[in-house]
């Protein structure tokens, strides 16, 4: 039988706000950054990301909502309103008559080069700046145990399950 779950303690709770904090108003920060700086989300921003870092500038549309931690429906509504902007396109893959890429377009790779030195800057200012090495590493191994935990949790890992 399953030990009895217990509350968090006051200290896990201050951690447990603070972190919740800490993420949601550096998104907001990042994300309305982007917004006035840019024109697009900060999910927009990084499916244009992913999709550049490929050395044929697309993804299938599977393996770009894990990338970006995202359902497939999100990612889908993501995808069509790039689409419509002209950022990528979505084409069917030519071995898998049910799976779809997404492509960066050239109007994609200068929207994401004009945006980017303003993120890096915001992403700078706003959370590595906090950091000084000792804490940046321990919050990389930190986030990494989170992660691999997440990853083992079988509704806890990939966003398209």
């Amino acid at each position: 039988m399953p030990a009895a779950k217990t509350w968090l303690t006051s200290d896990e709770q201050d951690l447990w706000r603070t972190y919740l904090a800490m993420t949601r108003r550096l998104s907001e920060a990042l994300e309305r950054q982007l917004h006035e700086d840019a024109g697009f989300s900060l999910g927009d921003y990084g499916i244009l990301v992913h999709l550049s870092e490929t050395s044929e500038g697309r993804l299938r549309m599977s393996e770009l909502a894990y990338a970006t931690v995202s359902s497939r429906s999100r990612l889908s509504h993501a995808a069509r309103r790039l689409e419509t902007t002209g950022l990528i396109r979505r084409l069917d893959c030519p071995d898998d008559g049910r799976g779809t890429y997404a492509e960066i377009t050239p109007a994609g790779r200068a929207a994401l080069e004009a945006a980017a030195p303003g993120h890096v800057a915001a992403v700078r200012s706003l959370f590595l700046d906090a950091l000084d090495d000792t804490s940046a590493t321990a919050l990389r191994t930190v986030a990494a145990r989170v992660l691999d935990a997440l990853d083992e949790d079988p509704d806890g890992g990939d966003p398209c399950r």
